[in-house]
């Protein structure tokens, strides 16, 4: 056994949320132990978030691209565009690389210690490394989510996860997407435009399920447009001779000649192999129970991001892990925010910040809801996407904004803007008496903001 390392803080999982609280730690001169079985960054910036966006920044393109080949209104026409997929994942690859080395970078910078090896707690003191011990103060859990996988669909060959599906060396005649939820649509999208033949198979009644109708609607109809076939209440049987198996509720079976089958039915928090059972912490469901301190049930044991349970987002484990750093440097913090922004980078995109309509009426809050549709904005006209709109959801009685809500092209970047209003209390008159710069998308918040007030300007 190699000499003990001793430090005041030890973090498992080099992720979004485990390498910003290293990071954040260091700069606040706390002596920091981060370790990573895999490629720092995690999940998102390896596998998730990262290039799943470089790939449908790729699609995109390659799709527009092969638009031009028919007459259009824009007056470009081209050739039939070719696609080489192995300088797509490369390219992909690159951006992956230059974020990971990025943040070796700054974490070297703030002194953190990298270990690279598999982590297995002994207590909560104690951890061993690849017959390292370390010994800290504090255990920072950052071990973020596994994919779900289906009995029935074990992965292997043309069974694939989101990871493989990131990579492809080839693109499939057929890819069948198990899962209508938002990393299924997102990957099937991209696959479409990229020229394959996409079925997306979901057991629920509608897709994106954890949005509402109205929110979805855009993005069902530009699935159709698209030409990806969607069959909804089926639950998935098998894979049997080159078909994906499935049935409806009243028992038809549905075969899915596929050379791919991506299994996307969600992810779940990674507990196992690391003997995390070791210490006996509450639990939360699957996840691992914190407090509004990310404090687990043990003194001086934290856990951050998707090993505690939803919302599954890499911004909230970022959040986190500041936090919790701050904390430990003795700083005053608690993990209150107002709104956590979800996304959903489909076709046309779907934002949410802070409650919806529904959410407000099950509360019981008497609420002002007002939308202003895209079709009516200049710059979406300009930017060929009339589809979608703003809503915003605040209270009757003073105007203060509870939430937003969009769908639309590019409305990702409006996110930030949504949830500063509501982390900053603003009322409708706020928004409705900023000037926004013309033209641009920013301009359907001002108008729902109006609409609100009763006095849109343009619809």
């Amino acid at each position: 056994m190699q000499q003990t390392i001793e430090t005041t803080l030890l973090i498992i999982g080099g992720g979004p949320g485990g390498y910003v609280a290293a990071i954040r730690a260091g700069q606040l001169g706390i002596p920091t132990v981060l370790v990573e079985g895999q490629a720092l960054g995690g999940t998102c910036l390896n596998v998730g978030c990262i290039p799943s966006k470089a790939l449908i920044h790729v699609a995109e393109q390659f799709h527009q691209t092969s638009r031009y080949t028919a007459p259009s209104a824009l007056g470009i026409s081209v050739g039939a565009p070719r696609l080489d997929i192995t300088q797509s994942v490369a390219w992909k690859d690159g951006i992956v690389d230059r974020l990971t080395s990025g943040v070796a970078a700054l974490l070297k910078k703030h002194g953190v210690k990298v270990i690279h090896g598999w982590a297995k707690i002994l207590d909560g003191k104690h951890v061993d490394v690849d017959g390292q011990r370390i010994q800290c103060e504090h255990l920072l859990l950052a071990t973020g989510s596994n994919s779900v996988e289906l009995p029935m669909l074990p992965l292997g060959g043309a069974i694939i996860s989101s990871t493989e599906a990131l990579a492809p060396a080839a693109l499939p005649q057929h890819l069948v997407v198990v899962g209508g939820g938002y990393i299924g649509l997102e990957l099937g999208i991209a696959y479409r435009k990229l020229g394959a033949q996409v079925s997306v198979v979901e057991a629920r009644e509608r897709i994106l399920p954890t949005y509402d109708s109205e929110l979805t609607a855009p993005v069902a109809e530009a699935l159709k447009k698209l030409g990806i076939a969607v069959h909804l209440g089926h639950s998935v049987e098998g894979y049997d001779n080159g078909c994906l198996l499935a049935r409806d509720g009243q028992g038809e079976q549905l075969r899915l000649e596929a050379d791919r089958v991506l299994v996307a039915v969600g992810r779940r928090p990674r507990t196992q192999g690391f003997n995390l059972e070791s210490l006996a912490l509450k639990m939360n469901g699957a996840a691992i129970a914190i407090d509004e301190r990310c404090q687990t049930s043990m003194h001086n044991v934290w856990a951050i991001g998707d090993v505690a349970g939803e919302p599954m987002l890499a911004h909230r484990a970022m959040a986190q892990g500041e936090m919790v750093a701050e904390i430990i440097a003795g700083k005053a913090r608690r993990f209150e925010p107002s709104a956590i922004a979800a996304v959903c980078f489909t076709d046309p995109e779907i934002v949410v910040v802070g409650k919806t309509p529904e959410q407000a009426s099950q509360q019981g809050l008497d609420c002002i809801v007002a939308q202003f549709p895209f079709a009516a904005n200049g710059r979406a006209m300009s930017l060929e996407s009339k589809a979608g709109f703003v809503r915003v959801v605040a209270r009757r009685d003073n105007h203060l904004i509870l939430g937003w809500q969009a769908v639309g092209v590019a409305v990702s970047e409006l996110s930030t803007a949504f949830a500063q209003s509501v982390e900053m209390g603003a009322c409708l008159e706020d928004i409705a008496g900023t000037i926004h710069a013309h033209p641009t998308l920013g301009e359907a918040v001002q108008e729902a903001a109006l609409r609100a007030l009763g006095h849109a300007l343009h619809i």
